[in-house]
Protein backbone atom coordinates (compact mmCIF):
# COMPACT_ATOMS: atom_id res chain seq x y z
CA UNK A 1 0.00 0.00 0.00
CA UNK A 2 1.28 3.46 -1.15
CA UNK A 3 1.79 6.20 1.91
CA UNK A 4 0.30 9.77 1.81
CA UNK A 5 0.56 13.08 3.28
CA UNK A 6 -1.41 16.33 2.38
CA UNK A 7 0.66 19.56 1.58
CA UNK A 8 -2.31 22.43 1.99
CA UNK A 9 -1.45 25.95 0.72
CA UNK A 10 -1.91 28.66 3.32
CA UNK A 11 -4.59 30.20 1.99
CA UNK A 12 -6.36 27.41 1.60
CA UNK A 13 -5.94 26.04 4.96
CA UNK A 14 -7.55 29.77 5.97
CA UNK A 15 -10.42 29.40 3.57
CA UNK A 16 -10.66 26.34 5.25
CA UNK A 17 -10.59 27.11 9.11
CA UNK A 18 -13.26 30.04 7.67
CA UNK A 19 -15.54 27.57 6.36
CA UNK A 20 -15.22 24.90 9.07
CA UNK A 21 -15.74 26.39 12.08
CA UNK A 22 -19.07 27.59 12.53
CA UNK A 23 -19.91 30.07 15.73
CA UNK A 24 -23.57 28.05 16.33
CA UNK A 25 -20.76 25.17 17.02
CA UNK A 26 -22.25 22.67 14.36
CA UNK A 27 -20.28 20.57 12.27
CA UNK A 28 -19.77 22.05 8.48
CA UNK A 29 -18.31 20.85 5.26
CA UNK A 30 -16.38 22.17 2.03
CA UNK A 31 -14.85 20.38 -1.35
CA UNK A 32 -11.03 20.44 -1.99
CA UNK A 33 -9.59 19.71 -5.16
CA UNK A 34 -6.23 18.03 -4.96
CA UNK A 35 -3.23 17.95 -7.65
CA UNK A 36 -1.35 14.86 -7.03
CA UNK A 37 2.11 13.61 -7.32
CA UNK A 38 3.34 9.51 -7.48
CA UNK A 39 6.56 8.90 -6.74
CA UNK A 40 7.00 5.15 -7.34
CA UNK A 41 9.54 4.68 -5.14
CA UNK A 42 10.14 7.33 -1.45
CA UNK A 43 14.31 6.89 -1.14
CA UNK A 44 14.40 6.68 2.38
CA UNK A 45 11.08 4.26 3.20
CA UNK A 46 11.32 2.56 -0.30
CA UNK A 47 7.77 2.29 -0.87
CA UNK A 48 5.56 4.34 -2.84
CA UNK A 49 3.81 7.75 -2.03
CA UNK A 50 1.09 9.72 -2.84
CA UNK A 51 1.44 13.78 -2.27
CA UNK A 52 -1.74 15.68 -2.42
CA UNK A 53 -1.67 19.34 -3.06
CA UNK A 54 -4.42 21.56 -2.33
CA UNK A 55 -5.52 23.40 -5.59
CA UNK A 56 -8.82 25.09 -4.98
CA UNK A 57 -11.01 24.84 -2.10
CA UNK A 58 -15.05 24.94 -2.86
CA UNK A 59 -17.87 25.67 -0.40
CA UNK A 60 -20.95 23.54 -0.27
CA UNK A 61 -23.74 25.42 -1.63
CA UNK A 62 -26.07 26.90 1.23
CA UNK A 63 -28.74 25.16 -1.08
CA UNK A 64 -27.34 21.94 -0.89
CA UNK A 65 -27.53 21.68 3.30
CA UNK A 66 -29.53 19.65 4.58
CA UNK A 67 -29.12 19.23 8.75
CA UNK A 68 -26.07 20.17 10.96
CA UNK A 69 -25.98 19.85 14.71
CA UNK A 70 -22.15 19.30 16.90
CA UNK A 71 -22.55 15.90 16.06
CA UNK A 72 -23.29 15.38 12.11
CA UNK A 73 -23.74 17.63 9.11
CA UNK A 74 -25.51 16.28 5.95
CA UNK A 75 -25.75 18.03 2.29
CA UNK A 76 -26.93 16.91 -0.63
CA UNK A 77 -24.86 15.08 -3.34
CA UNK A 78 -25.85 17.33 -6.18
CA UNK A 79 -22.33 19.77 -6.22
CA UNK A 80 -20.27 16.36 -5.15
CA UNK A 81 -21.45 14.94 -8.63
CA UNK A 82 -21.12 18.01 -9.87
CA UNK A 83 -17.36 18.59 -8.53
CA UNK A 84 -16.66 15.21 -9.82
CA UNK A 85 -16.76 15.76 -13.50
CA UNK A 86 -14.84 19.20 -12.75
CA UNK A 87 -12.03 16.75 -11.15
CA UNK A 88 -12.35 14.48 -14.34
CA UNK A 89 -11.75 16.85 -16.67
CA UNK A 90 -9.04 18.76 -15.35
CA UNK A 91 -7.17 15.96 -14.07
CA UNK A 92 -7.52 16.41 -10.41
CA UNK A 93 -8.45 13.99 -7.55
CA UNK A 94 -12.13 15.49 -5.58
CA UNK A 95 -12.15 15.75 -1.89
CA UNK A 96 -14.39 16.50 1.23
CA UNK A 97 -13.29 18.15 4.23
CA UNK A 98 -15.47 18.65 7.44
CA UNK A 99 -15.11 19.35 11.08
CA UNK A 100 -15.49 17.95 14.18
CA UNK A 101 -16.38 20.61 16.64
CA UNK A 102 -16.12 19.14 19.99
CA UNK A 103 -12.77 18.07 19.32
CA UNK A 104 -13.35 14.08 18.31
CA UNK A 105 -9.89 13.31 17.35
CA UNK A 106 -10.02 10.93 14.78
CA UNK A 107 -12.71 9.97 11.90
CA UNK A 108 -16.14 8.35 13.19
CA UNK A 109 -17.97 5.08 11.89
CA UNK A 110 -20.06 7.41 10.82
CA UNK A 111 -17.69 9.39 8.79
CA UNK A 112 -16.27 5.80 7.27
CA UNK A 113 -19.89 5.18 6.52
CA UNK A 114 -20.70 8.13 4.19
CA UNK A 115 -17.18 8.87 2.84
CA UNK A 116 -17.61 5.28 1.02
CA UNK A 117 -20.81 6.04 -0.29
CA UNK A 118 -19.61 9.13 -2.23
CA UNK A 119 -16.20 7.15 -2.93
CA UNK A 120 -18.86 5.04 -5.10
CA UNK A 121 -20.60 8.20 -5.85
CA UNK A 122 -17.79 8.94 -7.44
CA UNK A 123 -16.30 6.06 -9.17
CA UNK A 124 -19.88 5.52 -10.94
CA UNK A 125 -19.35 8.91 -12.00
CA UNK A 126 -15.60 8.99 -12.64
CA UNK A 127 -14.57 5.76 -13.65
CA UNK A 128 -12.20 2.76 -12.43
CA UNK A 129 -9.02 4.60 -10.70
CA UNK A 130 -11.44 7.44 -8.92
CA UNK A 131 -9.61 8.58 -5.52
CA UNK A 132 -11.42 10.68 -2.48
CA UNK A 133 -9.76 12.58 -0.41
CA UNK A 134 -10.87 13.14 3.04
CA UNK A 135 -9.72 15.92 5.75
CA UNK A 136 -10.91 16.12 8.88
CA UNK A 137 -10.55 19.48 11.04
CA UNK A 138 -10.59 18.65 14.66
CA UNK A 139 -11.55 21.75 15.78
CA UNK A 140 -10.98 21.80 19.95
CA UNK A 141 -8.69 23.77 22.10
CA UNK A 142 -6.05 23.31 19.77
CA UNK A 143 -7.16 22.97 16.03
CA UNK A 144 -5.50 20.10 14.52
CA UNK A 145 -6.25 17.91 11.32
CA UNK A 146 -6.62 14.28 10.22
CA UNK A 147 -6.39 13.17 6.51
CA UNK A 148 -7.19 10.09 4.43
CA UNK A 149 -7.83 8.66 1.02
CA UNK A 150 -10.15 6.51 -0.70
CA UNK A 151 -8.75 4.60 -3.58
CA UNK A 152 -11.17 1.39 -3.63
CA UNK A 153 -14.13 0.78 -0.79
CA UNK A 154 -12.49 -1.38 1.79
CA UNK A 155 -10.56 0.95 3.57
CA UNK A 156 -8.67 4.33 3.32
CA UNK A 157 -5.30 5.13 3.32
CA UNK A 158 -4.15 7.19 6.67
CA UNK A 159 -2.07 10.30 5.73
CA UNK A 160 1.38 10.45 7.58
CA UNK A 161 1.10 13.99 7.76
CA UNK A 162 -0.57 17.31 6.18
CA UNK A 163 1.34 20.63 5.85
CA UNK A 164 0.53 24.12 5.22
CA UNK A 165 3.38 25.91 3.40
CA UNK A 166 2.86 29.48 3.13
CA UNK A 167 4.91 32.36 4.92
CA UNK A 168 5.48 29.81 6.79
CA UNK A 169 5.83 25.84 6.55
CA UNK A 170 3.46 24.36 9.45
CA UNK A 171 2.71 20.52 10.25
CA UNK A 172 -1.03 20.84 11.10
CA UNK A 173 -1.24 17.11 12.50
CA UNK A 174 1.11 17.48 15.61
CA UNK A 175 4.61 16.25 15.92
CA UNK A 176 5.81 12.95 18.37
CA UNK A 177 9.14 11.44 18.76
CA UNK A 178 12.38 11.40 20.75
CA UNK A 179 14.89 14.28 20.29
CA UNK A 180 19.16 13.29 20.93
CA UNK A 181 21.20 14.72 23.16
CA UNK A 182 23.16 16.06 20.65
CA UNK A 183 20.55 18.80 19.98
CA UNK A 184 19.20 19.68 23.85
CA UNK A 185 20.88 23.28 23.33
CA UNK A 186 18.89 24.14 20.20
CA UNK A 187 15.97 23.39 21.71
CA UNK A 188 16.83 25.59 24.56
CA UNK A 189 16.57 28.00 22.04
CA UNK A 190 13.81 27.29 20.21
CA UNK A 191 12.07 25.17 21.63
CA UNK A 192 11.73 20.69 21.32
CA UNK A 193 9.36 20.72 18.68
CA UNK A 194 11.72 22.23 16.32
CA UNK A 195 14.38 19.28 16.65
CA UNK A 196 11.07 16.82 16.35
CA UNK A 197 10.23 18.69 12.92
CA UNK A 198 13.10 18.75 11.60
CA UNK A 199 14.02 15.13 12.27
CA UNK A 200 11.13 14.27 10.26
CA UNK A 201 11.88 16.60 7.25
CA UNK A 202 12.78 15.21 4.02
CA UNK A 203 15.50 18.32 2.62
CA UNK A 204 16.79 18.59 -0.72
CA UNK A 205 20.25 20.22 -1.95
CA UNK A 206 20.98 20.47 -5.45
CA UNK A 207 24.07 21.13 -6.42
CA UNK A 208 26.88 20.24 -4.02
CA UNK A 209 29.63 22.54 -4.68
CA UNK A 210 30.60 25.10 -2.24
CA UNK A 211 27.29 26.40 -1.30
CA UNK A 212 25.83 23.03 -1.42
CA UNK A 213 27.88 21.05 0.73
CA UNK A 214 27.92 23.97 3.57
CA UNK A 215 23.98 24.09 3.92
CA UNK A 216 24.33 19.84 3.56
CA UNK A 217 26.58 20.17 6.87
CA UNK A 218 24.24 22.48 8.40
CA UNK A 219 21.24 20.95 8.08
CA UNK A 220 23.10 17.68 9.32
CA UNK A 221 23.64 19.67 12.67
CA UNK A 222 20.38 21.05 12.68
CA UNK A 223 19.34 17.31 13.37
CA UNK A 224 17.33 17.24 9.70
CA UNK A 225 16.48 13.36 9.61
CA UNK A 226 16.97 13.16 5.55
CA UNK A 227 19.09 14.72 3.00
CA UNK A 228 18.95 14.08 -0.87
CA UNK A 229 22.03 14.98 -2.56
CA UNK A 230 21.68 15.81 -5.91
CA UNK A 231 24.79 16.37 -8.26
CA UNK A 232 25.98 14.65 -11.46
CA UNK A 233 30.04 16.70 -10.93
CA UNK A 234 33.05 14.86 -9.35
CA UNK A 235 35.91 16.83 -7.23
CA UNK A 236 37.90 18.63 -8.85
CA UNK A 237 40.85 20.11 -7.56
CA UNK A 238 39.94 24.00 -7.76
CA UNK A 239 36.59 22.09 -5.11
CA UNK A 240 39.26 22.02 -2.41
CA UNK A 241 39.05 24.98 -1.01
CA UNK A 242 35.73 25.16 -0.58
CA UNK A 243 33.58 21.70 -0.77
CA UNK A 244 33.24 20.78 2.69
CA UNK A 245 34.37 17.17 3.72
CA UNK A 246 36.37 16.79 0.52
CA UNK A 247 39.96 16.13 -0.07
CA UNK A 248 43.17 15.57 -2.16
CA UNK A 249 42.43 11.91 -2.69
CA UNK A 250 38.90 12.64 -3.75
CA UNK A 251 39.82 14.83 -6.43
CA UNK A 252 42.44 12.44 -7.58
CA UNK A 253 39.91 9.71 -7.86
CA UNK A 254 37.44 11.58 -9.38
CA UNK A 255 34.86 10.32 -7.05
CA UNK A 256 31.28 12.42 -7.10
CA UNK A 257 30.92 15.41 -5.06
CA UNK A 258 27.52 13.50 -3.94
CA UNK A 259 29.54 11.07 -2.55
CA UNK A 260 31.99 12.92 -0.76
CA UNK A 261 29.11 15.02 0.61
CA UNK A 262 27.08 11.84 2.01
CA UNK A 263 30.27 10.30 3.58
CA UNK A 264 30.72 13.35 5.81
CA UNK A 265 26.97 13.70 6.58
CA UNK A 266 26.89 10.16 8.03
CA UNK A 267 30.38 10.00 9.44
CA UNK A 268 29.03 12.97 12.01
CA UNK A 269 27.05 10.49 13.87
CA UNK A 270 24.11 12.47 14.30
CA UNK A 271 21.08 10.02 12.64
CA UNK A 272 21.04 11.90 9.35
CA UNK A 273 20.01 9.42 6.36
CA UNK A 274 21.88 11.07 3.08
CA UNK A 275 20.94 9.75 -0.27
CA UNK A 276 23.33 10.25 -3.60
CA UNK A 277 21.22 11.00 -6.63
CA UNK A 278 24.33 11.43 -9.09
CA UNK A 279 21.83 13.09 -11.37
CA UNK A 280 20.92 16.89 -12.19
CA UNK A 281 17.67 17.86 -10.39
CA UNK A 282 15.62 17.61 -13.87
CA UNK A 283 16.77 14.17 -15.03
CA UNK A 284 14.09 11.23 -15.07
CA UNK A 285 16.60 8.99 -12.82
CA UNK A 286 15.99 12.03 -10.26
CA UNK A 287 12.37 12.35 -10.07
CA UNK A 288 11.37 10.44 -7.15
CA UNK A 289 13.69 11.64 -5.17
CA UNK A 290 13.19 15.10 -5.68
CA UNK A 291 9.09 15.01 -5.34
CA UNK A 292 9.55 12.99 -2.07
CA UNK A 293 11.40 15.91 -0.90
CA UNK A 294 9.75 18.81 1.63
CA UNK A 295 11.93 21.88 0.99
CA UNK A 296 14.71 22.04 -1.64
CA UNK A 297 18.00 24.37 -1.47
CA UNK A 298 19.08 25.56 -4.77
CA UNK A 299 22.56 25.65 -4.42
CA UNK A 300 23.16 25.59 -8.63
CA UNK A 301 24.80 28.13 -10.61
CA UNK A 302 23.35 27.80 -13.77
CA UNK A 303 19.84 29.11 -15.17
CA UNK A 304 18.48 25.92 -16.66
CA UNK A 305 18.72 24.30 -12.93
CA UNK A 306 17.18 27.60 -11.65
CA UNK A 307 14.27 27.79 -14.09
CA UNK A 308 13.59 24.11 -13.47
CA UNK A 309 13.38 24.36 -9.62
CA UNK A 310 11.39 27.72 -9.86
CA UNK A 311 8.44 25.49 -11.47
CA UNK A 312 8.68 22.93 -8.94
CA UNK A 313 7.94 24.82 -6.18
CA UNK A 314 4.75 26.57 -7.55
CA UNK A 315 3.98 23.03 -9.53
CA UNK A 316 3.98 20.91 -5.65
CA UNK A 317 4.09 23.51 -3.45
CA UNK A 318 7.80 22.20 -2.44
CA UNK A 319 9.37 25.55 -1.04
CA UNK A 320 12.37 26.06 -2.90
CA UNK A 321 15.66 28.47 -1.05
CA UNK A 322 18.01 29.25 -3.72
CA UNK A 323 21.22 30.70 -3.45
CA UNK A 324 23.26 32.96 -5.72
CA UNK A 325 26.94 34.26 -4.76
CA UNK A 326 28.67 37.54 -7.18
CA UNK A 327 31.86 38.10 -6.45
CA UNK A 328 33.52 40.88 -9.43
CA UNK A 329 36.80 39.95 -10.00
CA UNK A 330 39.52 42.15 -8.93
CA UNK A 331 39.97 44.83 -11.62
CA UNK A 332 43.76 46.03 -12.46
CA UNK A 333 43.62 48.89 -10.07
CA UNK A 334 43.57 46.11 -7.61
CA UNK A 335 39.83 47.12 -6.29
CA UNK A 336 37.79 44.35 -5.72
CA UNK A 337 34.32 44.83 -6.89
CA UNK A 338 30.99 43.50 -5.56
CA UNK A 339 30.58 40.91 -3.44
CA UNK A 340 26.55 39.60 -2.54
CA UNK A 341 24.99 36.86 -1.34
CA UNK A 342 21.40 36.28 -1.83
CA UNK A 343 18.83 33.44 -0.48
CA UNK A 344 15.53 33.85 -2.21
CA UNK A 345 12.32 31.79 -0.76
CA UNK A 346 10.82 30.24 -3.76
CA UNK A 347 6.65 29.43 -2.76
CA UNK A 348 3.25 30.52 -4.05
CA UNK A 349 2.71 33.89 -3.68
CA UNK A 350 6.36 34.98 -4.05
CA UNK A 351 8.05 36.67 -7.29
CA UNK A 352 9.62 33.51 -9.47
CA UNK A 353 13.31 33.71 -10.54
CA UNK A 354 12.37 34.65 -14.09
CA UNK A 355 10.50 37.65 -12.61
CA UNK A 356 13.03 38.56 -10.64
CA UNK A 357 15.57 38.57 -13.45
CA UNK A 358 17.69 36.19 -11.88
CA UNK A 359 17.11 33.22 -14.43
CA UNK A 360 16.71 33.78 -17.87
CA UNK A 361 14.96 30.98 -20.59
CA UNK A 362 18.38 31.83 -23.58
CA UNK A 363 20.89 31.30 -21.33
CA UNK A 364 19.06 28.36 -19.77
CA UNK A 365 18.70 26.63 -23.63
CA UNK A 366 22.37 27.77 -23.85
CA UNK A 367 23.37 25.58 -20.71
CA UNK A 368 21.06 23.17 -22.16
CA UNK A 369 22.23 22.72 -25.55
CA UNK A 370 26.09 22.38 -23.95
CA UNK A 371 24.94 19.22 -22.09
CA UNK A 372 23.41 17.50 -24.79
CA UNK A 373 25.23 18.86 -27.41
CA UNK A 374 28.90 20.28 -26.37
CA UNK A 375 30.45 20.75 -30.27
CA UNK A 376 26.93 22.12 -31.28
CA UNK A 377 27.31 24.45 -28.48
CA UNK A 378 30.64 25.46 -29.67
CA UNK A 379 30.10 25.83 -33.05
CA UNK A 380 27.47 28.19 -31.85
CA UNK A 381 29.60 30.13 -29.67
CA UNK A 382 32.13 30.78 -31.79
CA UNK A 383 29.23 32.36 -33.89
CA UNK A 384 28.24 34.38 -31.32
CA UNK A 385 24.44 32.43 -30.65
CA UNK A 386 25.25 31.63 -27.71
CA UNK A 387 26.18 33.42 -24.88
CA UNK A 388 28.80 32.39 -21.31
CA UNK A 389 30.87 29.88 -20.57
CA UNK A 390 33.96 32.16 -20.40
CA UNK A 391 36.44 32.45 -17.37
CA UNK A 392 35.34 30.39 -13.98
CA UNK A 393 33.82 33.15 -11.51
CA UNK A 394 35.58 33.98 -8.64
CA UNK A 395 35.19 31.85 -5.04
CA UNK A 396 35.62 32.17 -1.22
CA UNK A 397 34.99 29.52 1.02
CA UNK A 398 34.38 32.03 3.76
CA UNK A 399 31.52 33.55 1.52
CA UNK A 400 29.88 30.52 0.06
CA UNK A 401 30.16 29.21 3.51
CA UNK A 402 28.22 32.75 5.01
CA UNK A 403 26.04 32.56 1.89
CA UNK A 404 25.00 28.94 2.84
CA UNK A 405 24.20 29.98 6.74
CA UNK A 406 22.19 32.51 5.45
CA UNK A 407 19.72 30.24 3.44
CA UNK A 408 19.42 28.05 6.24
CA UNK A 409 18.98 30.43 8.73
CA UNK A 410 15.86 31.64 6.07
CA UNK A 411 14.89 28.08 6.64
CA UNK A 412 14.36 28.17 10.62
CA UNK A 413 13.26 31.55 10.22
CA UNK A 414 10.23 29.83 8.14
CA UNK A 415 9.40 26.63 10.47
CA UNK A 416 10.00 29.01 13.71
CA UNK A 417 9.16 33.00 12.78
CA UNK A 418 11.87 33.56 15.31
CA UNK A 419 12.79 36.94 14.02
CA UNK A 420 8.78 38.23 15.00
CA UNK A 421 8.14 39.44 11.56
CA UNK A 422 5.73 36.57 10.19
CA UNK A 423 7.32 34.14 7.72
CA UNK A 424 10.53 33.98 5.50
CA UNK A 425 12.11 36.49 3.62
CA UNK A 426 11.32 36.71 0.30
CA UNK A 427 14.98 37.73 -0.89
CA UNK A 428 17.37 38.55 1.80
CA UNK A 429 20.79 40.13 -0.02
CA UNK A 430 24.13 40.15 1.69
CA UNK A 431 26.61 43.05 0.69
CA UNK A 432 30.00 41.05 1.93
CA UNK A 433 31.97 44.49 0.76
CA UNK A 434 29.75 46.50 3.09
CA UNK A 435 28.74 44.87 5.83
CA UNK A 436 25.21 45.15 5.84
CA UNK A 437 21.92 43.01 4.61
CA UNK A 438 18.64 44.34 3.18
CA UNK A 439 15.59 43.00 1.93
CA UNK A 440 14.83 42.86 -1.98
CA UNK A 441 11.67 43.00 -3.30
CA UNK A 442 10.80 42.04 -7.06
CA UNK A 443 8.02 43.21 -9.59
CA UNK A 444 5.73 40.80 -11.03
CA UNK A 445 5.32 40.31 -14.51
CA UNK A 446 1.67 40.78 -15.13
CA UNK A 447 1.29 37.58 -17.20
CA UNK A 448 3.82 35.28 -15.53
CA UNK A 449 2.23 31.78 -15.61
CA UNK A 450 4.06 30.95 -12.48
CA UNK A 451 4.11 33.23 -9.75
CA UNK A 452 0.57 35.53 -10.87
CA UNK A 453 -1.59 33.64 -12.82
CA UNK A 454 -1.97 30.51 -10.10
CA UNK A 455 -3.44 28.38 -12.11
CA UNK A 456 -0.32 26.02 -11.51
CA UNK A 457 -0.07 26.26 -7.92
CA UNK A 458 -0.74 22.68 -6.19
CA UNK A 459 -1.32 21.23 -9.84
CA UNK A 460 1.17 18.42 -8.98
CA UNK A 461 1.57 15.57 -11.96
CA UNK A 462 0.83 16.82 -15.42
CA UNK A 463 2.10 15.26 -18.61
CA UNK A 464 4.69 16.93 -19.99
CA UNK A 465 6.10 17.05 -16.93
CA UNK A 466 5.53 20.49 -15.29
CA UNK A 467 4.24 21.30 -18.68
CA UNK A 468 7.90 21.80 -20.17
CA UNK A 469 8.08 21.75 -23.43
CA UNK A 470 11.24 21.29 -25.30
Amino acid sequence: MSRLDFTLQERHEAELRALLHRPDGHEAAAYVLYGVSRVAMDPWDRQSRLRLTSYRVIPVPDEDLISASDKHVTWSTKSFLDLCRVAKAEGLIVGIAHSHPGGYPEFSTQDEKNERELYRLARNRNGAGVMLASLLLIDGDICDYAARLWIDDTQPIDSDAVIAVGARLRVLNGLSGFSGEAFERQALAFGPSLNLLLARLKIGVVGCGGTGSAVAMLLARLGVGQIALFDEDIVEVSNLNRLHGARRDDADGMRLKVEVVARELAGLGLGVRPVVIPHWADADEARDALLSCDIIFGCTDDHAGRLFLSRFAYFYLRPVIDLGLALTPRGEDGQVGNMIGRATVLRPGTPCLLCRGIAHPHRAAAEELRRAAPAEYERQKREAYVRGGGNPAPAVVTFTTETATMAVNELLQGLTGYRGDGGWAAQRIRRFDLGIDRLQGAKQNPGCILCVDQGYWGRGDVDPFMDRVG
